[in-house]
């Protein structure tokens, strides 16, 4: 029986992915747990493993394709299989199978009414979005995730100016407008839209870079963002962690970077005020346990933020390797969907970059993202008033004003300047 390969689940927030390429191609070999394809997802371009072994039959989807979770984008014989006769009518099935299930609707006093999903084939009386949008030939840009909300709240997506990417319709969107739709716009913004010239390139962005787009207009929209900086002194950081470095060169020890560092310091902080460490829940708050640590790496196309996960429970040298693993998965495309679950508090450090200091957008649903700078040299006042050299970094803090106050925001980044200044404490 031939089997079929589905667009699988990559993360935890995934409702479509985007077919990017494929490594392998009609007739071609495949093994179990071996790459076969690109797929790109809301976080991140990752690797899809084949999950049977045998021959490449057919390739139903192609490359740039979006394709929701479940269906099916290509077929593989086992062994010493032929191919079957009826090969169209089984991936019809395998389409209709992946559709949405019916949904009960339960009429007043009535019982429930089954109402038919729309097969990959058969068209189906429209939705009033999809009505609408053919009545006046406009198509809809929407996002999946502002679809979904939008048939759950009953909202007409045609009635509403999207403030997304484009014009494009957004969570925030559909959360603002009124239930049952209407013939009257939701107010936003138009977005607008650039001119260019016939030498100018206008490049079609990518669904993960759709995704941070959206999700960030989310964050700052939606999220009262406040923000802190502190000043560090830097300089006995750079000399114990020399020091270190000294003798991991003789040794045969782990080398730490600055990086390694302050991530340490972020834990121990949140451990010392786990006020910080916390989340809003609509209508409550929630306070993590174990400091998840969402670690901001860039990659070609955007940015992604896999997590350590019981990140308290792990030494400065255990904390230097799992940051250099993730960094490596990141940029060889080997991020699993387990890498990105479980972050509580975010950190982007820009200071490679040569940023002096800058404010973070939040990650939701974090309450918080720690932003690094990096270590410059300046003259300062010593303690006698002299000015001498000296090394100086900034790192700041975006909070949810929701969740955290500014007093514990500010105790926060005082226990992390304390760390900084005072490296040796984080081996304790």
């Amino acid at each position: 029986m031939p089997k079929i390969i589905e667009m699988p689940k990559l993360s935890d927030t995934m409702t479509e992915g985007t077919l990017a390429k494929w490594t392998v191609k009609e007739g071609d070999t495949v093994e179990v747990g071996k790459a076969i394809a690109d797929v790109e997802t809301d976080k991140a371009t990752m690797e899809y493993a084949s999950p049977f072994e045998g021959k490449i039959l057919k390739i139903i989807v192609s490359p740039g394709t979006k394709v929701p979770l479940g269906s099916p984008m290509a077929v593989v014989l086992e062994d010493g299989e032929e191919a079957p006769a009826n090969l169209d009518e089984l991936i019809a099935k395998a389409q209709a199978a992946a559709a949405p299930a019916p949904k009960e609707e339960k009429p007043a006093g009535g019982s429930a009414k089954k109402v038919s999903a729309p097969g990959p084939r058969l068209p189906t009386a429209p939705q009033p979005a999809r009505r609408a949008a053919a009545a006046s030939n406009v198509r809809v840009k929407a996002s999946p995730l502002a679809r979904k909300i939008a048939e759950e709240k009953g909202v007409d997506l045609t009635t509403l100016v999207g403030s997304g990417p484009g014009g494009r319709i957004v969570r925030a969107d559909v959360e603002n407008a009124p239930v049952g739709g209407g013939s009257a716009r939701v107010a936003a913004t138009p977005a607008i839209r650039p001119t260019y010239g016939p030498e100018d390139e206008r490049v079609v962005t990518s669904t993960m870079r759709n995704i941070i787009a959206e999700r960030l207009l989310a964050s700052k929209t939606q999220i009262p963002h406040f923000y802190l900086q502190v000043e560090v002194d830097a300089a006995p950081l750079m000399g114990f962690r020399a020091h270190l470095n000294a003798s991991a060169e003789k040794t045969g020890g782990v080398k730490y970077t600055v990086n390694d560092f302050i991530l340490k310091s972020v834990i121990r902080a949140a451990q010392a005020q786990p006020a910080i460490n916390a989340a809003w829940d609509g209508d409550a708050i929630v306070k993590y346990k174990s400091v998840g640590l969402s670690v901001a790496i860039a990659i070609d196309d955007g940015l992604v933020t896999p997590v350590i996960k019981q990140a308290e429970k792990k030494t400065l040298a255990e904390i230097s390797a799992a940051v250099k693993d993730l960094a490596g998965k990141a940029k060889n495309k080997k991020l699993s969907p387990d890498d990105f679950a479980g972050g509580t508090i975010t950190v982007s450090n820009l200071g490679a970059y040569g940023i002096d200091q800058f404010s973070a957008i939040i990650n939701p649903p974090q309450a918080a993202i720690i932003s690094v700078g990096g270590i410059r040299k300046v003259p300062v006042v010593d303690d006698k008033g002299a000015i001498v050299a000296g090394q100086r970094m900034w790192v700041g803090l975006s909070g949810d004003h929701r969740v955290v106050d500014g007093a514990v925001a500010a105790t926060f980044l005082q226990e992390m300047r304390k760390l900084l200044e005072n490296p040796a404490l984080m081996l304790v």
